[in-house]
């Protein structure tokens, strides 16, 4: 999903019309570190984790999918890459985009990217949550807050947007991008999407409709092969049963398939306005001397995966981008985490104990191991999960 943001900076009342520039791309290749540096920040604490280039655990393409991912758990991370020359946005659109695979199940941890200037050069050795920066925009999950920052730096005080912007929290690559604006519009607050206004690209097949029989077909089954022990007793060791397998013709649960909206009308955008509320600063929106990006985050649980970094003055560069990179991949990606899933949920369903596995564990051996069972049932505290 491609998550687009919007700002305006209530700044030029014009823009200048200029040729589209790109001042970073970074796909994160076999060569990344020779462009990104680790910072110092926490590492005497021991307290510093690491990035390192892979596609995870599911991806589309796995070497195009690479990107730069965190771990182990529980530590602090900061790393970051200088822009080939310095980025001034004035009198231009800033364009932040970039790509985050939360697909460790993130529970607590943040997946945002920060934008520095040139006057933090000195810092940039031990870059951190102290070092000062320009623009903070991505995602930060933790528990029932999941939310996108967007944080500007105006005359050395840090502003964050008070629109609640909702951060994706699935295990799936998405992107995320700001657009910070140079005119004096924002987006009409009392504008409403028409009520026949259909913003789903695909919908429901509805001339598919679920086999017959489909729900019938367990996930697991008894081991054909299996065959009870010669030296099982049914009368002392109960009925025998073949232990479970995961079902070859166990297909997970039913998805109808999707086929294209013919009512899909793109996502609505409410038309711009005068700002009543406006107080002209012809600076307020200008960043002259953005010279690196960086990531500075804590994670409770790591493994996100960062990829396709783009910084320039064109949305529509931005999109062909994220077209080519995320684009290209996203669908075979949906794919592979669905298979991934349904052998996960066929292995957890064969691991479980069942019907009478209690029980006989129970009834079965010895009297000596029936007492014993019984003391440490009765005499010790246990955890249960």
């Amino acid at each position: 999903m491609a998550n687009y943001l919007f700002l305006a900076a209530l700044a030029l009342a014009s823009i200048c019309t200029t040729s589209a520039t790109v001042y970073f791309e970074e796909k994160f290749d076999a060569s990344w570190a020779d462009r990104w540096t680790h910072s110092s920040w926490k590492k005497s604490e021991g307290t510093a984790g690491e990035f390192s280039l892979s596609a995870g655990k599911f991806f589309g393409n796995e070497e195009a999918d690479k990107g730069i991912q965190t771990g182990p758990d529980s530590k602090f991370f900061s790393i970051y890459a200088e822009l080939p020359e310095v980025f001034d946005n004035t009198g231009k659109d800033l364009v932040l985009q970039y790509s985050v695979k939360h697909e460790q199940d993130i529970d607590c941890g943040g997946g945002y990217i920060k934008m520095i200037p040139a006057s933090s050069a000195s810092d940039m050795a031990a870059f951190g949550g102290e070092t000062p920066y320009s623009i903070m925009f991505g995602p930060d999950v933790c528990g029932y807050t999941k939310k996108v920052h967007v944080i500007l730096t105006y005359k050395g005080e840090n502003y964050l947007i008070k629109k609640d912007i909702k951060a994706e929290s699935d295990r799936l690559t998405h992107v995320y991008t700001l657009v910070l604006k140079p005119d004096n519009t924002y987006k009409d607050p009392k504008a409403v999407k028409p009520k026949e206004w259909d913003e789903r690209p695909k919908i429901d097949d509805p001339e598919v409709v679920k086999p017959d029989g489909y729900d019938d077909v367990p996930a697991t089954i008894a081991d054909p092969d299996a065959t009870m022990p010669e030296d099982w007793d049914e009368e002392e060791d109960g009925t025998w049963e073949a232990p479970t397998i995961p079902n070859p013709e166990f297909k997970g649960a039913w998805k109808q398939p999707q086929i294209e909206n013919p009512e899909y009308k793109g996502i609505w955008v409410a038309d711009d306005i005068p700002n009543p509320d406006f107080v002209e600063d012809k600076t307020l929106y200008q960043f002259k001397d953005t010279k690196f990006l960086g990531f500075e985050l804590w994670q409770v649980k790591a493994g996100t995966i960062f990829d396709n970094i783009f910084v320039g003055d064109s949305f529509e560069e931005a999109e062909k981008f994220a077209t080519a990179t995320w684009g290209a991949s996203k669908d075979a990606e949906k794919e592979a985490f669905d298979k991934m899933k349904a052998e996960e949920d066929a292995a957890r369903a064969a691991a479980a104990p069942g019907p009478g596995d209690e029980d006989d564990e129970m009834d079965g051996g010895d009297d000596e191991d029936d007492e014993y069972d019984e003391m440490d049932m009765g005499g010790h505290e246990k955890d249960e999960l």
